[in-house]
């Protein structure tokens, strides 16, 4: 009994022994199945798989055993190859193992006991095209981050190796391999977050920094509308102003013309009746002594022959005087002989306008045609006229003799006409010996008209279309004192130097509005001052004003100078030049080597952002008037040193419309300061000490100070900041910006 029961145990260990031999092969099949076919997804199709060598394990002694047959296996085999020989157990590292029995020594190795012999195979991994690899979990063989494409769809088992003896090439990661894989993983995307996060700052930066920058020039576009508006506005009511003065001139030289000429017709009419009065007497005389010789003839009677002749009135005594001739009886005057004198200056005031144009007036020794649609210059027989005005007409020629019968004529105006360059006689103005004034603006004149009357000491060519200016244009003008080319076409290319030569008397060049990128050479000595406003004037060579050694004033504003383009001896060592205007050019900083007689310099409208110290010092009378108006001044562009030289000379200075947000140092020490501007700024405090010297507040001579439109609160200034102010009244503190 006992027997039985032993022996059915064992069998039935031995069946289920069985059965578990069964299920592992069966399990190791179906995995070496499965990992082929991934290893076939992920193979490129142009890498052949390698073979793993199949190294066959002698049962008894535990060695492997490399089989010949599977060398240079060029295809796909089964995983487990069952070699035919002897049958029976397997014996593996002093393990008894069951035919059929499949077991994994290490990974990627499975091992198979077939008839006594141990057959194993061992992973042969396919190399891989990318640099980063990571071996997912349950997988033998690493893989790429992301799938190869054109990978070929393996089925089927592992492939066989194709050279046994081959050495292991891959060993499975351990698990600290696989951790530093997804640290070096999680640092890469750490790195990615912060390459993001930076790349994202920077794009935000640069986006504030062009919001800034578009800010900046909408800004720099609403200072240059405002400057533009201002300045507009400014030479408008300059115009206006100038305007209103000519008329008033006119008005008071035609009034005084007009009383003149009346003063010189009511003479010449007084004259003209007394005459005609004195020749009415004398005739009157003569009829009067011709009838009492008539009466005294009719009183001698002859009578007949037989009647003696009465005798003559008796001699009177000797000695006595005649006796006084009767007095004349009062003589009755003839019919409207008392409106003669009211008559005779209306007939010669009708005389002479008969003769005149329709639209053309005169008074007394001057004509005026402007806009009386002429077309031509009207014939004229006038020696005593002095000026005439045909401005505003349709004139297109001066032909040669226009003007014989007015050969005194001192001014000439010619203005907004059509008058060419082709259509004027050379020999039109050769009578005018006295013709001091020409002015030919607004026509179509392409060249100087020559010859030109020696006597000439205004011209006028503005408006016109100039191109050229030779040594013969100014032939024998050696009386000029004004000239003014504004407005034409002249450039340093089609002006020739030695034109300007016989020029010795000029006094005053206007030569804005053309085309110039330099100082125009050849300029007169004489040449006081200089305009050459709204060019293309770059730079300010060495020898630029070289031969002007008298010129007092030089007017350079909106052109295209900057301080570097400005040569250091250009006009430092002027004794003459006292006002320099360098208005709305591209200056950043003030210019030195200014000249050492400047008085006056204007610098508005300019990109200034500092005044370098000491850049005034070196001037011999001091600057009196200084304007940087609309530029970016601020706190750090003004240094301690940047007034040292006018501190006792400073008469007017204008620094508003920049970014101050303090009162500038120094403002206190201009002794001889009348007026200051520092409205619409960024200042929002003032110090008490900041614009009056305590120690020297009684020889203060400040007048007006004006500070509107900056950051202040008026309540918050002390009482005694404008100690030194003449009147409180003259400090304007508002409006404030909010």
């Amino acid at each position: 009994m006992r027997l039985r029961v032993v022996f059915a145990l064992w069998f039935m260990v031995c069946l289920s022994l069985a059965v578990t031999q069964e299920q592992q092969v069966s399990l190791a099949r179906g995995k070496g199945r499965r990992a082929g076919q991934r290893r076939g997804k992920k193979a490129n199709s142009s890498q052949p798989a390698h073979p793993g060598g199949l190294p066959v394990l002698n049962g008894d002694a535990g060695t492997a055993i490399f089989l010949e047959s599977y060398k240079s296996v060029n295809e796909q085999e089964s995983n487990y190859n069952i070699i035919p020989g002897r049958r029976g157990q397997c014996q593996y590292m002093g393990i008894t193992m069951f035919d059929k029995a499949v077991w994994s020594p290490k990974p990627c190795v499975t091992c198979l006991c077939s008839e006594g012999t141990v057959v194993c195979d061992e992973v042969t991994c396919p190399s891989l095209r990318c640099h980063l690899t990571y071996t997912p979990i349950g997988e033998c063989c690493p893989v790429c981050p992301e799938p190869v494409l054109d990978v070929p769809d393996f089925s089927g088992e592992s492939p066989v190796p194709n050279n046994p003896s081959e050495p292991d090439l891959w060993s499975p990661q351990t698990p600290a391999e696989i951790e530093e894989i997804l640290r070096q993983e999680e640092e890469e995307h750490r790195e990615e977050e912060e390459r993001l996060r930076k790349k994202d700052q920077a794009k935000k930066k640069q986006k504030k920094k062009k919001e800034k920058k578009d800010r900046e020039a909408a800004e720099r576009k609403a200072q240059k509308e405002q400057r533009k508006e201002e300045e507009d506005r400014w030479e408008r009511e300059e115009a206006e102003a100038a305007e209103e003065r000519r008329r008033r001139q006119e008005e008071q030289r035609k009034e005084e013309e007009e009383r003149m000429r009346r003063m010189e017709t009511e003479q010449r009419l007084m004259l003209e009746a007394l005459e005609e009065a004195a020749e009415r007497e004398a005739q009157r005389a003569s009829e009067r002594t011709a009838d009492q010789e008539e009466e005294e003839d009719e009183d001698i009677v002859w009578l007949r022959g037989d009647v003696f002749q009465m005798p003559p009135l008796e001699p009177t005594a000797v000695g006595l005087p005649p006796l006084p001739p009767p007095l004349a009886e009062p003589v009755e005057p003839r019919d409207g002989e008392e409106n003669d004198y009211a008559d005779s200056e209306e007939v010669v005031i009708q005389r002479v306008t008969q003769s005149l144009p329709k639209g053309c007036t005169m008074s007394d020794v001057i004509i005026n045609c402007d806009n009386a649609k002429l077309s031509s210059i009207p014939p004229l027989s006038i020696p005593e006229l002095k000026s005439l005005s045909l401005e505003g007409n349709d004139i297109t020629a001066i032909p040669m003799g226009a003007f014989n019968g007015i050969p005194n004529v001192e001014w000439i105006n010619f203005g907004r006409n059509k008058i060419t360059s082709q259509n004027i006689d050379p020999q039109a103005f050769k009578g005018l010996k006295l013709l001091s004034r020409l002015y030919m603006d607004g026509n179509l004149l392409e060249q100087i008209p020559s010859p030109l009357p020696s006597t000439l000491q205004e011209l006028k060519i503005n408006e016109n279309n100039l191109r050229e200016i030779n040594k013969n244009s100014f032939e024998e003008l050696s009386g000029l004192i004004t000239l003014e080319l504004e407005g034409n076409m002249l450039s340093e290319g089609n002006v020739d130097p030695p034109g300007f030569t016989p020029l010795t008397g000029l006094s005053y060049l206007r030569l804005g509005r053309n085309h110039f990128r330099t100082i125009p050479q050849g300029l007169p000595p004489s040449l006081l001052e200089l305009h050459l406003e709204n060019n293309m004037i770059e730079e300010i060579s060495e020898a630029a004003f070289n031969q002007t050694s008298n010129l007092n004033v030089v007017v350079l504003r909106h052109n295209k100078i900057d301080e570097s383009r400005i040569a250091p001896l250009a006009w430092i060592n002027h004794k003459t030049l006292e006002s320099i205007d360098l208005s709305y050019n591209n200056l950043y900083l003030v210019p030195s080597f200014l000249p050492k007689s400047l008085v006056h310099l204007v610098l508005v409208g300019n990109q200034i952002e500092r005044i370098p110290g000491y850049v005034f010092a070196h001037m011999e009378q001091g600057l009196e008037y200084l304007y940087l108006s609309y530029n970016k001044l601020d706190a750090e562009g003004i240094e301690p040193e940047s007034f040292v030289g006018c501190l006792h000379s400073m008469t007017e200075l204008c620094l508003d419309h920049n970014q101050l947000t303090g009162v500038p140092i120094g403002i206190n020490e201009m002794t001889s300061l009348h007026f200051l501007r520092l409205n619409n700024n960024k200042i929002r405090n003032i110090a008490v000490d900041s614009l009056c010297d305590p120690i020297n507040d009684e020889d203060s001579q400040l007048v007006a100070v004006r500070l509107e439109n900056n950051l202040l609160d008026p309540r918050k200034i002390p009482p005694t900041t404008f100690s030194c102010v003449r009147s409180y009244s003259s400090v304007v503190l508002k409006p404030q910006m909010k």
